[in-house]
């Protein structure tokens, strides 16, 4: 679970708990078509799918996206 600590036309950034130095982003290509883009300070939960390790960069997809519109 993480925190949505900023928004841009590309996806969400959010801050990974338990892991301060990592920082997640949700990109819109991973979005379903009509939803929206998480608001600032909510509380997401998601899958890894990608990492680095040497900058601790992060790709999530939210599990919101997985549920059917």
């Amino acid at each position: 679970m993480g925190e949505v600590i900023g928004r841009q036309r590309f996806g969400v950034f959010i801050r990974i708990d338990g892991v301060p130095a990592a920082v997640g982003l949700a990109e819109v290509g991973s979005m379903p078509h009509g939803m929206e883009l998480p608001v600032m300070g909510a509380v997401v939960a998601g899958t890894v799918v990608w990492h680095a390790d040497h900058n601790h960069q992060v790709k999530i997809k939210l599990d919101e996206w997985d549920r059917p519109e």
